[in-house]
């Protein structure tokens, strides 16, 4: 058996045609206990890229969890051409805190890769997760959820001006792409500045599972594995419609002028045109009115859940839109574009 289809990462090894379930000690507690993160590494008996499915690098963002666990452990993967390797918690103090950044060492994560040995407690984890798990991969999906006390529509945060990523992106099949870097410091960022082409996908709230957006993102998962060949069966799919975000003009969060009570009048994901109404804020007695108006067309990709703010604070986050896709949206369909759905237009 050739050693180049042998998954290896410090202190084991996987062979093709084999499945190991890992607990995998990335720092230690004050006790000197291990801090373990779950680690399901699938390799096929067939040739094919090796791939990482990650989530909660925010240990309150649950939604992703569900979609690795998912694809690891019930999808039928006995075809299945290529490797994967699935951790569905990276931030395991987080998790068990259900809070975002890391407990105590009050750090994020998802700032730290491609971590540092011998550094902060933070990059010290990332290292270990970086080095084993993103580093002998090919290419890599990231699901996170939106913070706290908002929800974002499901969309795909990739750097479009990389061919490679952009493939990637566009294999998901989201109605919405931002097109960003991904900042310093990030799994995606940092993944992707390696060589490793690697996307965001934003989806829902934090604290929850949401099953349509699980099942949405399956889907993606399932497109992804089509487009580069792992699994034969499933088909590249086409969303509908399709919008690109680029620039800082085309996407802007409303935020509140004045604190109050907010009514929000759209949900996450909603077309709105320039001028209607998306919130009204007011005081405990309903007096003082102060409405929240869309400056252009677009989509509400993020919106506020929790109901309260003070004067800066977020509502909503809109992205603009050109009247094709506002009339895609509303019929529900446009046509796809020529040539491999997945391939950049």
């Amino acid at each position: 058996m050739s050693d180049d289809r042998v998954f290896t990462y410090n202190g084991g090894a996987v062979s093709p045609g084999e499945t190991q379930n890992i607990r995998y000690g990335i720092s230690e507690t004050y006790l000197g206990d291990p801090v373990r993160i779950p680690v399901t590494i699938v390799n096929g008996e067939r040739d094919g890229p090796t791939v990482f499915l990650t989530a909660a690098a925010h240990g309150d963002e649950l939604n992703g969890i569900e979609v690795v666990r998912e694809v690891a452990h019930e999808w039928e993967l006995a075809d299945l051409a290529g490797t994967l390797v699935c951790l569905p918690v990276l931030n395991v103090p987080g998790f068990l805190a259900q809070q975002r950044y890391l407990p105590v060492y009050d750090r994020d994560l998802n700032r730290s890769f491609p971590g540092k040995p011998g550094s902060t407690s933070s990059n010290r984890m990332a290292h270990q997760i970086y080095s084993n798990f993103i580093a002998p991969c090919d290419f890599g999906l990231d699901f996170h959820t939106s913070t706290r006390g908002r929800t974002n529509m499901l969309h795909v945060r990739a750097d479009m001006t990389d061919e490679a990523v952009a493939r990637l992106g566009m294999a998901f099949g989201s109605n919405v792409i931002i097109d960003s870097d991904g900042p310093s410091g990030t799994l995606r960022g940092e993944a992707t500045d390696d060589e490793i082409p690697t996307i965001t996908i934003e989806m829902g709230e934090a604290h929850r599972f949401q099953r349509g957006l699980i099942d949405d993102a399956l889907e993606g998962v399932r497109s992804v594995f089509a487009e580069y060949g792992l699994l034969d069966a499933d088909t590249v799919r086409w969303p509908g419609w399709r919008t690109i975000v680029a620039g800082a003009g085309e996407k802007t969060w409303l935020r509140a002028d004045s604190g109050g009570i907010v009514d929000t009048h759209a949900e996450s994901g909603s077309l709105v045109r320039e001028g209607e109404r998306i919130a009204t804020i007011t005081n405990p007695f309903k007096e003082d009115a102060v409405g929240v108006e869309a400056p252009f067309t677009g989509l509400l990709i993020g919106l506020l859940e929790n109901p309260v703010v003070y004067p800066g604070n977020p509502l909503c986050h809109l992205v603009e839109i050109d009247e094709a896709t506002r009339r895609a949206i509303e019929t529900g369909d446009a046509p796809e574009p020529v040539g491999q759905p997945a391939s950049v237009q």
